[in-house]
């Protein structure tokens, strides 16, 4: 049975199968998701009685408060994921530990931040510092896009580009959470992609080792977020996964050797993100033109906000919107020469596992709805 395993493995170009680290992956997945899952339900009973929800305004869709502390849940099941599977196999983790320590409170700073944020506000300059502060966290430690060309200016230029990649992906993922599941979403066929390419490396295994437990983590909160949500994530949710996607994809070595070798790099590393992206900088000029301060104006502007405007559902729209990240990552995939059998088998994957956690949520729904129908039914004079 190990034997068969391993020969697919593999095929699908694993990095050492032989040594089981595979395993650890899995586990880190399977723990992250029954985290998230067993998580999210105590910190929204948490979040209803201390009144941490999101109300009605120009930009949410919900008619009623919505609880929006879902963010606290996903760190934990992140943490508690990575701490269980690395006291079983460290896989890469001891030599990467500083660079994933660093990630992890890059990661927390932008929790809290956007904690505070959910709650009281915050104004939108501070939010920028303290996402270029993360950033630079992490080029304290050395995880940045090194750049070979430029002379004496090359590490100023790897910088400046590493700050700007982390900062951008971190508001791409923000930005869209305006509809219930789309962010999580997203960021869980992200995640499943970019640890299919990290899997092909050894070298790489600390990202694919924190890549598996932020989709797991993902799929968990999506149980309890797929719409109609009980819960969402919030600012601090959304920053968390913009930022550990966009410091995972450049955890490793990544090197540009020259001007010419910056386009096809930066094109790759766009691609998982190329539809919120460019959802995202159509929204941010359309903002300029009209004058408003395009981090703090609030409205129904996005590409998701125009597909409700043509009539299609929350569910509807985050399906169509899943379905085209899908495309693009498996581009992604492709233009990093990874074999049509990664690609298929990652896609198969990522299709059957949000398959079956929109039929759990759908299917928890129903019973809301008679349990709901119940109380109402009883309270009837």
């Amino acid at each position: 049975m190990l034997e068969r395993i391993t020969e697919f493995l593999n095929a699908l170009g694993i990095a050492a199968p032989d040594r089981r680290g595979w395993v650890t992956v899995i586990l880190t997945f399977l723990i992250a998701v029954l985290a998230a899952w067993l998580f999210n339900p105590a910190v929204r009973r948490i979040s209803l009685r201390a009144g941490w929800a999101d109300r009605p305004n120009a930009r949410r869709l919900n008619k009623e408060p919505l609880p929006n502390a879902g963010g606290l849940a996903i760190f934990a099941a992140v943490i508690v994921a990575l701490v269980i599977a690395t006291l079983i196999d460290p896989i890469g983790l001891p030599p990467r530990l500083v660079e994933v320590l660093a990630i992890l409170l890059g990661g927390a700073i932008l929790i809290l931040t956007g904690f505070i944020d959910d709650q009281y506000g915050l104004p939108p300059v501070l939010r920028l510092l303290v996402q270029i502060v993360a950033a630079l966290l992490l080029v304290s430690v050395d995880i940045r896009i090194d750049v070979e060309f430029g002379g004496s200016f090359s590490s100023a230029i790897g910088i400046i580009l590493t700050v700007i990649w982390i900062v951008a992906i971190t508001n791409v993922v923000n930005f869209l959470d305006g509809v219930d599941g789309l962010a999580g979403g997203v960021s869980f066929i992200t995640a499943m992609s970019l640890l299919a390419v990290s899997a092909q490396d050894q070298a790489k295994a600390a990202a694919t080792l924190l890549l598996a437990a932020l989709g797991g983590a993902a799929l968990g909160f999506l149980r309890h977020n797929f719409p109609p949500s009980r819960i969402i994530m919030g600012d601090s949710g959304a920053y968390f996964f913009g930022f550990v996607l966009a410091a995972s994809s450049i955890l490793g070595d990544l090197k540009i050797t020259t001007l010419f070798g910056l386009f096809p790099t930066v094109f790759f590393m766009l691609l998982p993100f190329l539809i919120p992206m460019g959802d995202t900088i159509r929204v941010i000029f359309r903002r300029l033109l009209q004058r408003k301060n395009p981090l703090s104006s609030p409205g129904k502007d996005h590409l998701h906000h125009r597909l409700l405007a043509h009539g299609f559902s929350q569910a509807r729209t985050t399906l169509i919107l899943w379905g085209l990240t899908l495309v693009t990552n498996v581009v992604a995939m492709y233009v990093q020469e990874m074999s049509w059998a990664v690609m298929v088998a990652t896609s198969i994957a990522i299709i059957l596992f949000l398959t079956v956690i929109v039929l759990f949520r759908w299917r928890a729904h129903r019973k809301e709805l008679r349990r709901s129908a119940a109380v109402q039914v009883a309270g009837d004079p």
